[in-house]
């Protein structure tokens, strides 16, 4: 009666075998690196940057693969629905780990279940842009004038559940504020439209934001990071008025769940080496990234606190996709 069991466990060490081989042998053709916004934005961008150092580092070409769409959804399903074998690598955001899974009654993936962490590449941080000719300076002149005026000031945001329309509604929330939101389908048109004067206010990221307040044309009142950002160090933080504030754009790598570990354990190491080069700094800050790392654990950790974070932001405001 122990010939069947002696089998299997033949079977199961051939297997193992197996992995750990095909782990040696990889990478041994081209690595899909899916992107799931438009080509020309920060995430394409830093996919690209960090794409030509992994070609380097692993011996094969890393082509990036755009799938936009459904705020990231799209790109997420695909990469999801991939082998495990390290042939294909995710750019996740903030939208496709983190909001979606409480913005949308139902994704076609699970943020958990069906990805590895690899690494958090990077974080955008986000700021508060007022037109020049508001008599406010600062975030604490901000609040002053909102609860003075109540449901009279507006403020621009990207779209539904959006990071930028999140950012805001916890400002509200921390802030006892009652700040009127005007959706954007993007955030250059709502940063036009305050450099115009039409909306008062815009809750932007630095990416958009960075050029027209070096040029005069908005205020930043704050920025929206736990410290103050390089870029614009004279611009203080949100958390200095309203302790314990927070609120980033992020995007990580990640792969399929059940890609062998040492392919993970691989690419974890060489992303981590790639963030920390000079050259990578330099353009990450072209788009206002700063690059992060860490190992996937670290990573997954952050994705779980900034999961529950949202849902209870998204909960209070009401932000729910069908």
């Amino acid at each position: 009666m122990r010939f069947p069991f002696i089998g299997l466990a033949a079977l199961m060490v051939a297997v193992m075998n197996n992995a750990v081989f095909a782990a040696d042998a990889w990478p041994s053709r081209s690595i899909r690196f899916i992107v799931p916004y438009p080509p020309g934005g920060p995430t394409d961008l830093m996919a690209r940057s960090m794409s030509g150092r992994l070609s380097e580092a692993l011996g094969q070409s890393v082509v990036v693969d755009n799938r936009a769409g459904a705020g990231g959804n799209v790109g997420a399903e695909v990469a999801s629905k991939a082998p495990p074998d390290g042939y294909t690598l995710l750019m996740g955001a903030i939208s496709t780990h983190s909001i979606n899974a409480s913005l949308y009654r139902k994704l076609p993936f699970s943020p958990v279940k069906d990805f590895a962490p690899i690494t958090q590449a990077s974080i955008i941080p986000l700021v508060i842009n007022a037109h020049p000719s508001l008599p406010m300076v600062n975030v604490k002149e901000l609040v002053a004038l909102a609860k003075k005026n109540p449901g009279q000031l507006s403020y621009g945001s990207s779209g539904n559940g959006g990071g930028t329309h999140l950012a805001g509604e916890l400002f509200k929330t921390m802030t006892g504020t009652d700040l009127l939101r005007v959706p954007y389908k993007g955030l250059n048109p709502a940063t036009i439209d305050v450099i115009g004067g039409s909306i008062p206010l815009v809750f932007n990221d630095l990416t958009t934001a960075i050029q027209p307040y070096k040029a005069g044309r908005v205020k930043i009142l704050g920025v929206s990071t736990a410290k103050r950002v390089q870029q614009i160090p004279e611009v203080a933080t949100i958390a200095e008025t309203v302790p314990g504030y927070e609120a980033h754009t992020w995007f990580g790598v990640l792969v399929p769940a059940g890609t062998p570990q040492p392919i993970v354990d691989r690419l974890s190491r060489e992303s981590m080496k790639i963030l920390q080069s000079d050259e990578i700094k330099k353009r990450f800050a072209e788009v206002g990234a700063e690059p992060v790392g860490g190992t996937p654990q670290q990573f997954a950790a952050f994705m779980a606190a900034e999961t529950i974070k949202w849902a209870k932001v998204i909960k209070a405001s009401g932000a729910r996709i069908d």
